[in-house]
């Protein structure tokens, strides 16, 4: 592996053991609403990814951004309704971690990958491999198992799976640096969250600056730990091949999953295991194809 790919491995790593530790931050924060929990998020990761903006020098960039897109209506609104789309993402994963639901929302994260790849065939006209298709195939059987396990659907997971995989299909058509990115999609809600933050104050329901000086700093670094992670990635992701993403991102939820079962006690039974264990089969399955399929796709391009 050479340097400067070995340099982007950490700094995708870093990335996504803070994104799979990040539950432990919000069960700190569990005595506060989940509205205003999101809510704080909003305005703070603004505020912090503009502090990340200006020291990266990229102020005149973000400018450029948001004129180009201003001059393009059609990706304007698809970034405007990606925003939405993420914020409500981020409110049901907060809600769900402090409702003990950890394990559910690991689920979601896991199926995220082959959801994205249903999205690609129906709408990017993407094709599958068999060994893909065997995949999605092993996969669905592992939600239909823990769905008669549960008693119930688990709209929880699949709805932060298809919330996150349309967003990442919509980020997909508009090509935007990720710090820069963040900036913008915090500034559209930006608007909606201060009028929800007067309200609360105004109402007497606001928890900040009404219980602890530990609770109020928390609650400014949701902008932190929203904002810290992203930045890693990006520096990350600019350094290694796609593939390697593909094998690192499946740290988070298994480090959300072992958080749920070890230390918050959720539970997990033998049907659980069954469930993941297929659903892992389906993620390996599915990686290994499409780590072939770029190798294939680089070895074609060297002979040309």
């Amino acid at each position: 592996m050479l340097e400067n790919e070995r340099q982007g491995v950490i700094w995708a790593l870093g990335a996504y053991v803070v994104w799979g530790v990040l539950p432990i931050y919000w069960k700190w924060l569990g005595h506060v609403p989940s509205s205003e929990i999101i809510t704080s998020r909003v305005i703070w990761a603004f505020v912090f990814t503009m502090l990340f903006v200006v020291i990266m020098r990229n102020s005149k960039l973000l400018l450029v951004d948001i004129r180009t897109l201003w001059q393009n209506q059609k990706a304007f609104w698809s970034l405007f309704f990606a925003s939405a789309l993420i914020s409500g993402n981020w409110f049901l994963y907060i809600w769900a971690v402090n409702n003990n639901h950890l394990v559910e929302t690991s689920l979601g994260y896991y199926i995220n990958p082959l959801i994205s790849v249903m999205l690609g065939i129906f709408f990017l006209k993407e094709r599958l491999t068999s060994a893909q298709k065997l995949a999605v195939v092993i996969a669905l059987i592992g939600v239909i198992i823990l769905t008669i396990s549960y008693g119930r659907f688990p709209w929880l997971a699949m709805a932060l799976a298809i919330s996150f995989a349309i967003y990442g299909l919509m980020k997909k058509t508009i090509p935007l640096d990720a710090v820069r990115g963040l900036a913008i999609e915090t500034l559209f809600i930006l608007p909606f969250a201060l009028i929800y933050y007067i309200y609360l104050f105004v109402s007497d329901q606001a928890i900040m600056f009404h219980n602890n000086l530990q609770t109020d700093i928390l609650l400014v670094f949701t902008g932190a730990a929203t904002a810290i992670p992203l930045v890693l990635f990006a520096k990350g992701a600019q350094r290694m091949p796609l593939y390697m993403v593909g094998f690192l991102q499946y740290i988070a939820p298994t480090c959300m999953l072992f958080l749920g079962v070890m230390i918050y006690d959720e539970t997990f039974n033998a049907i659980d295991l069954l469930s993941f264990s297929l659903i892992w089969l389906a993620l390996i399955l599915f990686t290994v194809s499409k780590v072939m399929e770029a190798r294939t796709r680089k070895l074609k391009l060297a002979k040309l």
